[in-house]
């Protein structure tokens, strides 16, 4: 396994997440809801930032690796996923959106693994509708956690379900374009089997 900085980025994101899970199972007598929200909020968004920082400096270090292409997908999918299920916990996120969202990432992680065995995986790579469907989930979420007035000005409770629930229209618009985009040699696979 190679370890370098974008490798340890990844690493603090997956550390990161059960901090952001955690902060609401904290006393009361510890943190008021407010700073929970506040402080699994800011660690939220520095578990994003080193999202963008380890690939970009992979790529910028030409550090990348197998092991980091693996390993940066589940941190992003482990990372929303127990986002999801705290929020869904405290009523901040339907379970309907919640089971899309995270079933969504299971299938095309799925498929994604599948195509790579058969040498096809470029037909399912990251296109700008699913950066689109992310970038939906990482400014939703955060909102949903902090569920406060921000800056006086944005109702975060107001315009994070509405948010996560165009994030959950993108998800489901991608799995399809994913699935379409496969379907061709999924039926290729299929026939030669029958």
């Amino acid at each position: 396994m190679p370890f370098n900085f974008p490798i340890l980025l990844t690493w603090l994101r997956v550390a990161l997440i059960p901090l952001v899970v955690g902060v609401f199972y904290l006393p009361k007598e510890w943190l008021s809801p407010f700073e929970q929200g506040v402080a699994s909020t800011i660690i939220f968004i520095v578990a994003a930032i080193t999202d963008w920082f380890d690939g970009f400096l992979a790529r910028r270090w030409n550090q990348t690796s197998s092991f980091g292409a693996f390993l940066d997908p589940v941190a992003d999918k482990l990372m929303v996923a127990g986002a999801l299920l705290v929020l869904t916990e405290l009523d901040r996120v339907n379970a309907v959106i919640a089971f899309v969202i995270i079933g969504r990432e299971i299938t095309i992680s799925a498929l994604r693994e599948w195509m790579a065995q058969i040498g096809a995986s470029k037909s399912v790579a990251v296109n700008s509708l699913g950066k689109i469907k992310t970038t939906a989930q990482m400014v939703a979420i955060p909102m949903l956690l902090y569920y406060d007035t921000l800056f006086g000005v944005i109702d975060t409770a107001y315009w994070g379900p509405w948010l996560l629930l165009i994030a959950a229209v993108l998800t489901v618009w991608s799995m399809l374009y994913y699935l379409r985009k496969a379907w061709p040699l999924i039926k290729e696979v299929t026939d030669k089997n029958n």
